[in-house]
């Protein structure tokens, strides 16, 4: 066999190993682009989700500003202090039945009769 003929083979193999090395790092490019395209879809759609789960939040927690100032038990009497404290109470209980009928009328869940005569009564 002639040396060129050794000269054309190692050329042929070189050349046709760098195109498989070429037609691979293709497809991890686009592997790699496709891959970067699904997370930056997922990243979008999570922090839009968050955006509306923060939004729903602060408009929950929006509350009246306190009438009283701070400090101001050390002098109400205990009568008062009682009767402020039962009627805080209530109204976190309603909140929280709000919330809880809201929370199941959005996910489409049945509600419970306890909570619907709860709300039938107070308004």
């Amino acid at each position: 066999m002639p040396w060129w003929s050794w000269v054309l083979i190692w050329t042929a193999l070189i050349a046709v190993s760098l195109l498989f090395v070429a037609f691979l790092a293709w497809r991890l490019w686009r592997g790699g682009t496709a891959l970067m395209r699904a997370v930056g879809a997922a990243g979008e759609e999570r922090g839009s989700y968050w955006a509306q789960s923060l939004e729903r939040a602060t408009a929950a927690r929006r509350t009246e500003t306190p009438d009283e100032v701070s400090g101001s038990a050390v002098f109400a009497t205990p009568e008062k202090m009682k009767d402020d404290y039962v009627a805080a109470r209530e109204q976190r209980r309603f909140a929280r039945l709000q919330r809880r009928v809201a929370r199941r009328k959005e996910r489409g869940q049945l509600q419970s009769l306890r909570d619907i005569t709860a709300l039938q009564d107070v308004g």
